[in-house]
């Protein structure tokens, strides 16, 4: 295990954690608030950064293992680091809480431990910048953030792989730190159009960036305790239905289209599927609750809304869905289990994952009845890596191994009052990053503040789990990977 390497590569992201918390510093400076809340952090950032970036390394190789190490330490250190401000401000006194709310946004899940109403969250506008920034920051993820404005040590890649979201992570370009720009400027234009969009629909700039924030990380905070629901305006549904859609797509689309392959990113198999998906949801729950809208353009509107903001796990809320019938509530779930695309800033299992698992079953039914044929997976007009199917299944077979563990530990918590679907739920809805839990005793609206502080430990670890996609944190926790050796 290369410690200094470790070490060093949290010493930069570090300073680069540092210099983005000096953005809510200029909100409260606007707003008249304290940026003591901010800056105690950037001190301690940068006393303890600089040291570990400036220590002299002779051995620069990084392998995989150093490299899921990396990426689960980051994620785990940002969050203890970036919940300071709540708790100096003094918004979020209780540690676990601050951390709670901390993970949910970096790891862009959107579950809330605030007491959350339909009036404004009583938060500092500064403070409340900051909650919503962490869903930008960790969308597209800290490390490839840091590989697009840091020199490369030629190791670049474990990192990119180890942090980046579906079964397998692509370069657009032959070089990483150029992948990694590209990514970072597609997302950067995504963010700023969306910002003029909802300028345009009259939403001031502080909401307009906070809507953003939450959208392209696809989390789900918002300014206001009822969501985009407050706005009540179908201009804006509209606007935020088709970013949140356009952030659950492969990246690599985007790029595509750029350079001007408008075939091969409208020919993909996965972008095909999201559609076909998006479509058939938008449509059987818009029937399904006409009855209760009295209006099937409002159902539409809604159906829409709520389909992409399942899909994608951002979590937003324009109606109280859980007094939805259960058949629309049913595909809402099984939305937020599948996710979005692979390569996006959506969570959930990734739909590349599901058609991967839908044509390795398919191949094995086909071998048990011809025992001597020999089936290749072909996935994007492409024959499959055997070392990707396998790694797919794996990842299925831990994914049910944690929902069920957790399901069991956070059951003994009291909240639920023995409501099993309430706690499935709120598993579900955690390690697929979505936020909002389909059940009555959460609420569309609701906050996961009732649970105890076990409970808030293990959904932790669940959004967590669910960002980083099971691996890194496991890997960091097998006592195997300390011991030495590449």
């Amino acid at each position: 295990m290369n410690y200094k390497m470790i070490f060093n590569t949290l010493g930069k992201i570090f300073i680069i954690l540092a210099f983005l918390m000096f953005v809510p510093i200029v909100v409260a400076l606007i707003y008249n608030e304290s940026i003591i809340p901010f800056l105690i952090p950037i001190i301690g950032l940068i006393l303890i950064g600089m040291p570990l970036v400036l220590m002299r390394i002779k051995d620069k190789s990084l392998y995989a293992k150093e490299g899921f190490v990396i990426v689960a330490l980051v994620w785990i250190v940002i969050s203890l680091i970036g919940c300071t401000p709540f708790l100096i401000s003094k918004t979020i006194p209780n540690f676990i809480d601050a951390f709670f709310e901390t993970v949910s946004g970096f790891s862009t899940t959107g579950a809330s431990v605030l007491n959350l109403s339909t009036t404004e969250i009583s938060l500092p506008k500064s403070i409340m910048f900051w909650r919503t920034f962490t869903h930008w920051i960790g969308g597209m993820g800290v490390l490839v953030l840091l590989l697009a404005i840091m020199p490369s040590d030629g190791n670049s890649m474990h990192l990119y792989r180890a942090e980046a979201p579906g079964p397998s992570a692509s370069k657009l370009v032959s070089k990483i730190r150029k992948t990694a720009t590209i990514l970072y400027l597609i997302y950067l234009g995504l963010s700023v159009l969306m910002v003029l969009f909802l300028l345009i629909g009259k939403v001031n700039l502080y909401e307009s960036l906070a809507i953003m924030f939450s959208t392209a990380g696809t989390g789900g905070f918002s300014v206001y305790g009822d969501s985009i629901a407050h706005y009540n305006s179908a201009y804006i549904d509209i606007v935020v239905s088709v970013f949140m859609l356009m952030f659950g797509l492969n990246f690599n689309v985007f790029y595509l289209i750029l350079i001007g392959k408008f075939a091969k990113a409208f020919k993909s198999e996965e972008v095909l599927t999201y559609l076909i998906i998006i479509l058939f949801s938008t449509f059987a729950i818009a029937i399904n609750i006409v009855n209760i809208t009295g209006s099937f353009w409002l159902s539409l509107r809604y159906a829409l809304f709520q389909t992409g903001a399942f899909i994608t796990t951002t979590g937003f809320v324009t109606a109280d869905f859980v007094n939805w019938p259960a058949f629309s509530q049913a595909i809402l779930l099984i939305l937020s289990i599948i996710g979005a695309c692979g390569g996006s800033t959506g969570g959930g299992m990734k739909i590349s994952r599901m058609i991967i698992l839908t044509k390795s079953s398919a191949k094995d039914i086909k071998q048990n009845l011809r025992a001597r044929s020999v089936n290749c997976i072909m996935y994007e007009n492409e024959p499959l890596d055997r070392s990707v199917e396998r790694n797919v299944r794996t990842f299925l077979i831990l994914w049910l191994a944690i929902v069920i563990v957790s399901t069991l530990l956070i059951s003994l918590d009291g909240f639920a009052k023995g409501d099993l679907y309430t706690n499935f739920a709120t598993v579900i809805t955690h390690i697929g990053n979505v936020g909002p839990a389909i059940s009555k005793q959460i609420g569309s609206y609701g906050s996961f503040v009732g649970y105890n502080t076990f409970s808030k430990i293990i959904l932790c670890l669940d959004m967590l789990i669910g960002r980083l996609e099971i691996f890194p944190i496991i890997i960091l926790f097998t006592p195997r990977t300390w011991k030495r050796g590449k």
